[in-house]
C-alpha cells in the first residue's frame, strides 16, 4: 500500500499556527510515503514565505513528494520577476521541475503546471499537456493507480465556481479517462469534495462506463478559508493487489485541536469503480 497526503493552498503568509502545528502531529502519526502539495504554496511568492513552506514542508517527514505551483507562488506585483523570471522562486525552494512524476508498484502520479504567469487566478491546460500526460498514463502498468496532480480545478460543483475551471478541462478530461487516468487531484477553490465523472454508456448490458475521480481539497493551513469549507487534507490510500483506493478527508476541528477523519470513499477496480461508501464521524 502506498498512502499519499494531499496538502492544498496553505498560502504561507497567511497560516494559522495551530491549525499547522495540528498537521503536523497528523503526518506524524499516518506516516504517510507522498507528499501532494496543489499550488499555492505561498500567499504572494516572497522569498520568505517559500522559506517558511519548504521549512514546514521538510518538518512533516514524508519521504517523497509531488509539488506543483499555484498562481498565488508566482510573484503578483514584481511585474519584471513575473514575466522574466516567474518560477524562480518557487523553483529555489521546491526544485526547477514544475511537472514532477513519482511512481511505485500501487501508483503513478503526474503533476501538471496548470498556471501561467500571464494569467492572475486562471489556470489552462495546453494541448501539448493534454497529449504528453495522456501518453504517460497509457504507458503506466495496468494494476497502478494513475492520479494527476494540478492546482485549478477540472471539474467543480457548484456555479459560482465554474469561472476557476481550467481552461481545457474538457479536453483533458476526456483524454486522461481514455488513457486512464483515475484521479484528478486539485486544489485553488479551498472546497474540498470528490466527484465521479462516469463516461456515458455506449449500450445497454454494456461493461459499466469508466469512472474518472475529481479530488479536491480545501485549504490546508491558511486563514483564507470559504465561510462554507473550513481546514481540510485528503489521505488517499492505494494499493495494487487488490486493486483498491481510498479517499478520506481530513477537517481540522478547532475545538479539539487535531485533525479529524470525517469521510472516505472506496474505489474499485480500473474499469468500475465502486460507489463512494461514505465514513462519517471516524476518529483520528
Amino acid at each position: 500500500m502506498t498512502v499519499l497526503l494531499q496538502v492544498s493552498d496553505p498560502h504561507f503568509g497567511t497560516e494559522d499556527a495551530s491549525v499547522a502545528a495540528a498537521l503536523e502531529r497528523l503526518a506524524g502519526e499516518l506516516r504517510p510515503d507522498v507528499l501532494l502539495l496543489s499550488g499555492d504554496i505561498t500567499q504572494r511568492a516572497t522569498r520568505a514565505q517559500f522559506a517558511a513552506a519548504r521549512t514546514f514542508v521538510d518538518r512533516l517527514g514524508i519521504p517523497a513528494r509531488v509539488a506543483v505551483p499555484g498562481n498565488h507562488d508566482i510573484p503578483l506585483f514584481d511585474l519584471v520577476a513575473r514575466s522574466l523570471r516567474p518560477y524562480a522562486r518557487y523553483a529555489a525552494a521546491f526544485g526547477d521541475d514544475l511537472e514532477p512524476r513519482f511512481e511505485t508498484d500501487d501508483v503513478l502520479v503526474l503533476g501538471v503546471n496548470t498556471t501561467r504567469w500571464y494569467r492572475h487566478k486562471d489556470g489552462a491546460v495546453s494541448a501539448a499537456q493534454v497529449e504528453r500526460v495522456a501518453e504517460r498514463l497509457s504507458a503506466a502498468r495496468p494494476a497502478q493507480w494513475r492520479i494527476v496532480l494540478v492546482h485549478q480545478p477540472l471539474a467543480v460543483t457548484l456555479q459560482k465556481d465554474v469561472k476557476n475551471l481550467a481552461h481545457g478541462h474538457a479536453a483533458a478530461i476526456c483524454r486522461w479517462r481514455q488513457a486512464g487516468a483515475d484521479l484528478v487531484v486539485g486544489g485553488h477553490i479551498h472546497l474540498p469534495y470528490v466527484l465521479p465523472l462516469p463516461e456515458a454508456a455506449q449500450a445497454a448490458g454494456a461493461t459499466p462506463p469508466r469512472t474518472l475521480w475529481v479530488v479536491q481539497a480545501g485549504t490546508a493551513i491558511s486563514r483564507r478559508v470559504r465561510p462554507e469549507a473550513g481546514h481540510s487534507v485528503n489521505v488517499i490510500r492505494v494499493e495494487a493487489a487488490p486493486r483498491r483506493a481510498v479517499i478520506e478527508r481530513w477537517d481540522h476541528d478547532a475545538s479539539a485541536r487535531c485533525f479529524v477523519r470525517i469521510e472516505a470513499h472506496t474505489l474499485g477496480s480500473a474499469l468500475a469503480p465502486t460507489d463512494a461508501a461514505n465514513d462519517e464521524g471516524a476518529g483520528s
